[in-house]
């Protein structure tokens, strides 16, 4: 596993040092003196840029903004909103290079699982651009009274809409959670992680070329712990994408403040490979959903269940894989997989592995770190022999690192899958695609794939995309992941007699004939 970076060979160079200043010109500043935080490029340590380390001031202005702009932003029509947002979806294709560029230098990542970046937020833009104003369209129901009560139900923005995001998909999940928000009338602020605030703002800079105004979507960098609660104290709905035990904080404060959060955290993400499984379809599933983006991917595989049967044929080819994958820095295609994003994160990936290994775990391939490829590179790591004791059994690893166990029965695999307090994404691979739909259910986590690792309910944007258990709340993606950023009125029109006693007419009489009319009503299929 060998390569050569291009960021390594030539550095950033002047045009991505001016690329780099124009993108910081999209933060939102109180003024005065800032102190800055140096982000440095996992591929080779070298320093990018530096981030103005954001205060509560910066916050304030940028909420400030956002609610002046919001009332201007929300009267437009959704098709002048959906024309900012469809632009912005072209451009996207057009610049793709320039961005993914400042995502490997940023994340780490091979340029494959960078594009997928690229690939969802344009799927996920047009979706909503096209769809919000049929998601989002005031709808009939149905009246106290047949034909004399006339009632609807309206959808309004709540206001401005805290997003605080990741950096595992930097681009990503600082676009996609943002544009059914925005699309449904309300502004934003962003709260990038500071390890990846480049990629953030330059996808806030172009929507902004797009025409989104300014003030409606504000960009405050800085560290978490000092800007997310300040964030939430301040803004009408707080999005949060990250760790469980974070999520928790962000849900406690929204609670005491009577406010919305939608929380898509941590998981364990299982698959099983049933006996009768294509054994290359699923190696390849499991190398995807492993190893994709060094495994830092929420919804990654990291427990393998495999049938008895098939156990040692598809260890062996899902080992020869691994061992083949093309490991390095590099700013082309050419590279399967890239580097960890932080120091932080590479420890605690070889945490795991020291501990499993030390406690009777067997390394089938990878198990160490690559210096030679880079300061944050691990090998992608195949282990059995895990057990209860050890850590990497039910804490998430975030990392190039999966467990591999046997089973004899599917519902002994299945008990196995649900074994956790995580919930998010699972896997199922059979060559009876029924019988997998039909497993499914049994597993109790948000998104189920058959006969894929977790692309496909992922893509599948027109469905909800969340988590169980303490994997998270509420779901991006379909319906619900921009009828969460609204509220519900309903609006309801009498027309000639009131709902309650008539006056004049004596209560009892009304009693009775109330009681009539509803036994005629149980009867009446039609009005139900």
């Amino acid at each position: 596993m060998q390569a050569t970076s291009k960021a390594q060979a030539s550095g950033l160079g002047s045009p991505a040092a001016a690329l780099l200043d124009r993108l910081l010109s999209q933060i939102t500043l109180a003024g005065g003196p800032h102190e800055t935080i140096a982000v440095r490029a996992p591929y080779t340590g070298a320093t990018i840029g530096a981030i103005p380390a954001g205060t509560v001031a910066d916050l304030e202005l940028a909420i400030q903004r956002a609610r002046a702009a919001q009332t201007a932003w929300s009267q437009r029509t959704f098709a002048g909103r959906a024309r900012i947002f469809l632009r912005f979806h072209d451009l996207l294709l057009e610049r793709q290079d320039e961005v993914l560029d400042l995502i490997q230098w940023e994340t780490g990542k091979a340029r494959r699982h960078a594009f997928e970046e690229i690939l969802d937020t344009a799927i996920v833009t047009r979706y909503y651009a096209r769809r919000a104003q049929r998601l989002l369209r005031p709808r009939r129901r149905k009246g106290a009274l047949p034909l004399l009560t006339r009632t609807r139900e309206l959808k309004s923005p709540v206001g401005v809409v805290g997003l605080i995001v990741p950096w595992n998909y930097p681009l990503n999940l600082a676009v996609t959670d943002a544009v059914p928000a925005l699309m449904a009338g309300n502004a934003a602020v962003l709260k990038p992680d500071v390890q990846t605030s480049f990629t953030a703002l330059w996808a806030v800079d172009l929507l902004r070329q797009a025409g989104l105004p300014p003030g409606v979507f504000g960009v405050v960098t800085g560290e978490g712990p000092l800007l997310g609660p300040a964030l939430g104290e301040r803004v009408d709905f707080m999005m949060f994408t990250g760790s469980t035990r974070t999520g928790r904080l962000v849900a406690r404060q929204a609670a005491e403040r009577l406010i919305g959060c939608s929380l898509e955290l941590g998981g364990k993400n299982p698959m099983i490979v049933l006996a009768d499984a294509d054994l290359d379809a699923a190696v390849y599933g499991a190398i995807q959903g492993c190893f994709a983006s060094a495994g830092q991917v929420c919804v990654s595989i990291e427990r393998i269940y495999v049938h008895e049967s098939i156990a040692e044929r598809f260890l062996g080819r899902l080992v020869e894989r691994t061992c083949a994958l093309k490991v390095g820095a590099s700013l082309d295609y050419s590279m399967e997989m890239g580097s960890l994003t932080g120091e932080r994160q590479l420890q605690h990936v070889e945490e795991h592995v020291s501990d499993a290994v030390e406690k009777g775990a067997v390394v089938l391939t990878g198990g160490r770190r690559r210096p030679d490829l880079g300061p944050l590179f691990y090998e992608p790591t195949v282990l059995t022999e895990v057990t209860e004791q050890m850590q990497v059994y039910a804490e998430e690893t975030f990392g190039p690192v999966v467990s591999v166990y046997p089973f004899a029965s599917e519902a002994e695999a299945v008990e196995r899958a649900n074994a956790t307090r995580y919930g998010l994404n699972a896997s199922i691979w059979t060559r009876d695609a029924a019988h997998g739909a039909t497993l499914a259910p049994e597993i109790r986590a948000g998104n189920v794939n058959v006969n894929e690792s977790y692309a496909a309910a992922w893509g599948s944007v027109d469905a909800p995309c969340g988590g169980r258990k303490e994997s998270g709340m509420r779901a991006r993606h379909g319906a619900e992941g921009i009828l969460k950023f609204t509220e519900t009125q309903t609006v309801a029109v009498q027309r000639l007699m009131p709902v309650g006693t008539p006056s004049g007419m004596d209560a009892g009489l009304y009693a009775r004939w109330m009681t009539r009319l509803l036994k005629l009503l149980r009867r009446i299929r039609v009005l139900d």
